[in-house]
């Protein structure tokens, strides 16, 4: 074998084919149950999401909490019993609270997925929250909070979040320390009776499935009444910080933490997937201008990134790095300085290449097996969207050109509408 190449292998195109449906199965009770058939092997991956995020509390950490004892007991098992249950079956439970919604993901092998429901059923809708197992898990999120409390990176994020949705805003309201000992048994149970017990479910499933499956899903969670829970909250306005710039003294730090970053549109706005373009321009890969100016060429920060999110009620667009103290402000100005770039100066071809290259290639990895697929299907899907958008992105990547970017920029990246937080020593 001629271990020494002379002709470079063909360069090709990245091409989005055609993404696999996901079939809708409505149970009895009116959950919809999504089904995504895909994968060689007897796995299976189950989320079952409910409109109980952070947006829905009224007590500050109770629906995270609520979430967190799930697995703490219920009506017809222990805690042990649970876990050991999970562990026999060769399970993997993963709960979550994120500010829109909260849930769990459970992956299992085929054939103990019946046992696995039962659990899930058990967990989800007979928890009783026992008062012991909730001052434990508060002592220990307390503790974990105050050492984060003392991380410039957490300071400037936290704030952030404050400064742009404003701190009457679940997105934006911060956690104090008073509030993990406020926590009762009492408020969990009244919210997971409003947004689990009689809350709006739905559920993803993907890997194989067989003709059983849908009587299986039927039988746990179609039987359940879901009886009407309290009113949703209205959108609430998004009243931002009227103080553009904070600075956050933390003593002896020897790293500043950077936030830079503004509310924008979600997946449901048409210049969505043109901003992630520009977006990843500036910051969003390795290769990204904000890496070659602030790592590379500064030797600032190890690393730099920009990212754009979606939530339900709003998105936001954010720039993070931590630097040496005395960099901090060189590294604004750097900043500053990248953006202003893409406003006014066209993008070109070289750079235009190998973007859209990276992009194209994330967007395979997107749709890379069943578990995937389910986590790319619900990405849009809780924005009322289908797959109709992860094709309009791959067209734009293809077809954006320099002038669109430049408006992009000057639309979504007014330098005068940025919050900016330092969190670090004077």
């Amino acid at each position: 074998m001629n271990l020494k190449r002379k002709v470079q292998p063909e360069i090709r195109p990245v091409v989005l084919k055609s993404i696999p449906d996901t079939e809708l199965f409505r149970l009895k009770n009116g959950v919809p149950l999504y089904l995504i058939e895909a994968g060689s092997e007897e796995l299976m991956r189950a989320e079952f999401i409910f409109n109980a995020g952070q947006i829905k509390e009224n007590f500050p950490l109770v629906a995270s909490t609520t979430n967190a004892m799930l697995l703490e007991g219920s009506l017809n098992y222990t805690a042990k019993e649970i876990n050991n249950a999970f562990d026999f079956y060769g399970a993997f439970i993963h709960q979550f609270a994120q500010k829109d919604s909260s849930g769990i993901t459970v992956f299992c092998l085929n054939k103990h997925l019946e046992k696995i429901l039962e659990l899930c059923c058990e967990i989800l809708f007979r928890p009783i929250f026992p008062e012991d197992e909730l001052n434990n898990l508060q002592k220990k999120r307390l503790q974990s909070y105050l050492m984060n409390k003392q991380k410039v990176q957490n300071l400037a994020s936290d704030k952030l979040f404050e400064s742009v949705f404003g701190y009457s805003h679940p997105y934006g309201k911060q956690v104090l320390a008073a509030d993990f000992k406020n926590v009762t048994t009492d408020k969990l149970v009244n919210f997971h009776t409003a947004h689990y017990t009689n809350g709006e479910l739905s559920i993803i499933v993907s890997g194989r499935i067989h003709n059983e499956t849908k009587a299986m899903f039927e039988h746990y969670f179609g039987e359940h009444d879901f009886k009407s829970g309290i009113p949703d909250k209205i959108d609430i306005p998004i009243n931002g910080s009227k103080n553009k710039k904070e600075f956050i003294e933390k003593k002896d730090a020897l790293q500043a933490a950077i936030r830079i970053g503004s509310a924008t549109i979600n997946k449901r706005h048409h210049d969505y997937p043109g901003l992630l373009i520009l977006d990843t321009i500036l910051g969003g890969y390795f290769g990204s201008r904000l890496m070659k100016n602030i790592r590379e060429e500064k030797g600032y920060t190890y690393g730099i990134n920009s990212s754009v999110m979606s939530l339900n009620q709003s998105g936001y667009k954010v720039i993070a790095t931590e630097v040496g103290k005395k960099h901090a402000g060189e590294t604004l100005d750097e900043i500053y300085k990248e953006i202003r770039l893409l406003q006014t100066r066209p993008v070109e071809l070289r750079e235009m290449d190998v973007v859209r290259s990276y992009m194209a290639g994330e967007m395979l990895r997107m749709f890379d097996g069943p578990f995937a697929l389910a986590e790319s299907f619900r990405a849009v899907w809780e924005f009322g969207l289908d797959n109709k958008y992860y094709y309009n992105l791959a067209d734009k990547i293809k077809t954006i050109q320099p002038d669109e970017i430049i408006g992009l920029a000057k639309t979504y990246y007014n330098i005068d509408d940025l919050y900016e937080i330092i969190a670090g020593s004077a």
